[in-house]
């Protein structure tokens, strides 16, 4: 596949390996580096879609950011989510970020819609950036439904240096796209910025949406799971030469292999199959189980593993982590019919 890149987890690595230099821990490490922030204001973006424009409480300047970073918010009920930040960089004293309601997520979305009023103070850390953007001479940007939260900075500052561009946004209407007057006057002049909508044109061809991109350029890419993986798979035919994306879903388990869970303080004995990760079996046992990025580099969901030897699968834990126990159990596995007994 022509210059696939996945630059998410390189950067997530190297971040981490630049904390770990300097001796500082995550959010999950005891809550270090966390910033307060306050919900200066809600806008309803599209259907199920608000955003919200966080301000430090004295109004004071925010730490810079790129396009492509996210933000770690950990809402009032301790749940911790990572959003995107869909604002303007050179804006040093406003974040925003927008959330889809997801009724049968994992509960962040829906208190974020239901219960998190103006005025309410958020503890949060970042910004960092896993999907960062090379400013790239030529490049089609190509957004399904809330993907567009990343993508909206890079196409931002696209139109601010003059390169060639393209964006099109997918989704099942265009009711449901958020931010389209903001696009749609970033892409008037040349037609960069085109909607396809679902009920107007049918599921999406990739192959189609490929042949969009400049000659020579490269995607970028955030959307569902599926979309990804046509765009993956149309990519050697087309005119571009490489391919940097995000997910916004956890990425299918690879090379899984069935094993246990033993909850050594509860007592509970949970099979792990072959195709789901650790974290889902546990979240059916104990839907409290805290997580938030999902692909093994926040570090919210680490259990401490009393016996057994984990298969290491994420980017965040040092050797002496791992050494003394620690595990992410949204990535990390254990060899086929083995059980790994957990602090729990």
């Amino acid at each position: 596949m022509r210059a696939l890149t996945v630059l998410g987890r390189v950067h997530a690595e190297a971040v981490t390996l630049r904390a770990r230099r300097r001796g500082r821990s995550g959010p999950a490490g005891g809550q270090a580096g966390l910033l307060e922030l306050v919900v200066r204001e809600r806008v309803v973006e599209a259907e199920d879609v608000v955003s919200l424009r966080l301000t430090a409480p004295a109004g004071g300047r925010l730490p810079g950011w790129q396009p492509g970073a996210h933000l770690l918010v950990v809402l009032p009920s301790g749940r911790q989510r990572h959003y995107s930040l869909c604002g303007d960089p050179t804006d040093r004293y406003t974040y925003r970020i927008a959330i889809r309601r997801l009724a049968a997520g994992g509960g962040g979305s829906v208190e974020i819609h239901d219960a998190l009023p103006v005025g309410t103070t958020l503890r949060t850390a970042g910004p960092r950036n896993a999907f960062p953007f090379a400013a790239e001479p030529a490049v089609l940007f190509l957004a399904g439904g809330i993907g567009i939260t990343p993508i909206l900075p890079m196409v931002r500052q696209a139109a601010r240096l003059g390169l060639d561009w393209r964006l099109i946004h997918l989704g099942r209407t265009r009711a449901s796209l958020p931010f389209g007057d903001e696009l749609a006057e970033l892409g008037t002049r040349g037609g960069r910025f085109t909607v396809r909508a679902d009920d107007e044109e049918g599921p999406p061809d990739c192959a189609e949406l490929l042949r969009h991109a400049p000659a020579g350029g490269t995607v970028y890419c955030c959307g569902p799971a599926p979309m990804l993986a046509g765009v993956r798979a149309a990519l050697d035919p087309s005119p571009a030469r490489g391919l940097h994306f995000e997910r916004f879903a956890p990425a299918p388990v690879v090379d899984g292999r069935a094993f246990g869970l033993r909850l050594r303080r509860s007592g509970l004995d949970l099979a792990v199959p072959a195709d789901r990760p650790a974290l889902d079996v546990l979240r059916d046992a104990r839907p409290d189980t805290a997580y938030s990025c999902r692909q093994g580099f926040c570090g919210v969901c680490r259990v401490k593993v009393l016996a057994g030897e984990v298969e290491h699968r994420d980017l965040r834990l040092t050797a002496d982590e791992r050494a003394a126990g620690a595990m992410l159990v949204c990535v990390s596995r254990a060899a086929e019919g083995t059980r790994l007994e957990l602090d729990l």
